[in-house]
Formats: C-alpha cells, structure tokens, sequence
C-alpha cells in the first residue's frame, strides 16, 4: 500500500513539474510574442496621405478627381513634390491639370509630372522663369540620327567661315529640349527623323543661336544623362584636324644702301655714303 501511495505520489509530482514546465513556455512564448509586437510598433514609421492614381494616364490627358485616391504613405518617403492636399492638386477654381509624362497605376502625382492649373501640356508650360523657346533646324546627322526626345540636353556646334577659314566651334552646352518637330512628349522611345528641336534658353543664347543659325550650320550632341562634365571652349579647324601646322612666313628687310655718284672724265664713280633719312 505504502508502495502504491509513493508511486502515485511520485507521478502525481513528475506532472506537476511537467505543467509547470510547460505553463512557463507558453508564458515565455507570450512574453516573446508581446515583445516582438512592442518592438514593431515602436518600428513603425509615422503615415502621411498622398495622392496617387487609379490609372495608367498617359501625355497630355486632363487629370480628374476620378483619376486619383489617397494612399497612406511612410512620411520619411514621400516623394519630392508629391501632392498631399486636394485643394492644391484640384484648386476651387475647377481648373483642372494636364499630364506632362505618363504615370503608372498607384504611382503618386507629382508637380513634375502636371501642369499648372488651367495649361495644356504644350511647349509653353515645359518653360522655366526667364526662358525662351527657340526652334533649331537639324536632319539625320546634325539632329543625332533621330534619337533627340524631349527633356534631353544637347550641346551645340557651329561650322562656317571665319576670317577666311572653315572652323567649327561649340558654341553652347547643355541646352535642354523642350520639344522635337511637333511633339513635347518625353516618353516616346522609337527614333524619329527631325526636322527641327525647340530648346529652351535664355533671350541673350537666343540671340547667339539666331545669329549662328544664320550664318553657318548647325550641328548637335546629345549629353549623356547625368552627365554634368563642364565643358571647356571648343574650336578645330582644317588645319587642326590634319594635324597641318602653320608656319610663319619670314620676311626679311632689305637692307638700305644709299650712294653718290662722282664724274672723273668719262668714268662715272657710284661710292656709298651713310643714310641721312
């Protein structure tokens, strides 16, 4: 009997032991879990409301109320001139914006991306304060074989006479494009062959491109993206791109000799004197 009782007692403890065990896991298990939670919440970053679209909207669509919602968006990666507040992307005075480049579904609107309330997506609104828009004409090989697009910087060339020598110059760098023959469309990818590039510039480079326009040709490069090289003065001509170097010709003074001539009979004696004048 008394055997019986230890045995009983003995299991009666060893389950004991083993609920406590297992009571403590869960419990660590829980204290785990609630620190993890505490740890992610205090983790998460603040959200703030943007405005994105509903839509792919392509070049020169009118950007409506229906067009866009309002997604929470980590504050600390909010794009750059993103739209938070309906009153500055939808004025009061129901002018509505036209879209510059295309945007994807969900991608947030952008003031780069809209025009001002009331503009169309012509060339005018890709102009900065101060700035002109100036036509240049190109072809196939001066306009970079069709591959200029919208938004593209280009440096510009000049190739005429000057003082009687066939020279070529740069004579402007890092003009951008605002639009190619009749199109202000940045997105288009496939090549077209030109016929004229409108560039956005100041009225004094107007002047300088006009004049060049005029008198010689012209001729552009396409600057790389990203590229902010600055761009030292550029002139070759003929004799530069052979490798002919000039030689000055040397002239040689005469020397002056002044003389005086003496009769004695029928000889007549010329004999050299210094120069008075």
């Amino acid at each position: 009997m008394r055997m019986v009782f230890g045995l009983v007692l003995i299991v009666g403890v060893a389950l004991a032991g083993f609920a406590a065990f297992m009571a403590k896991n869960r419990f660590d298990q829980y204290q785990a879990k609630v620190a993890a939670q505490e740890k992610l919440l205090k983790s998460n970053v603040p959200l703030e409301a943007v405005f994105t679209v509903k839509r792919q909207i392509a070049y020169g669509e009118t950007l409506t109320k229906e067009d866009v919602q309002i997604i929470a968006w980590p504050n600390n990666a909010i794009p750059e001139g993103a739209f938070q507040e309906g009153e500055v992307l939808f004025p009061p005075t129901g002018e509505l914006r036209t879209v510059l480049r295309v945007m994807e579904k969900d991608e947030a609107v952008m003031i780069s991306k809209v025009t001002e309330p009331g503009e169309d997506a012509g060339v005018s609104s890709r102009l900065a304060k101060g700035m002109r828009a100036f036509a240049l004409r190109v072809d196939v090989s001066s306009g970079v074989s069709g591959f200029l697009r919208p938004g593209d910087h280009v440096d510009v060339y000049w190739t005429g006479n000057s003082q009687g020598r066939e020279v070529t110059k740069l004579i402007d760098t890092r003009l951008k494009l605002i639009a190619v023959d009749q199109t202000a469309d940045g997105d288009r990818s496939a090549p077209t062959i030109a016929r004229t590039v409108t560039v956005a510039a100041s009225p004094s480079e107007v002047g300088a491109l006009a004049q060049a326009q005029s008198t010689g040709r012209l001729s552009l490069s396409l600057v790389g993206a990203g590229d902010d090289t600055e761009v030292a003065g550029v002139e070759v001509d003929q004799n530069q791109l052979l490798g002919i170097r000039e030689e000055a010709a040397v002239v040689e003074k005469a020397a002056r000799v002044c003389t005086i001539k003496t009769r004695k009979g029928a000889e007549v004696i010329e004999m050299p004197i210094a120069c008075t004048n």
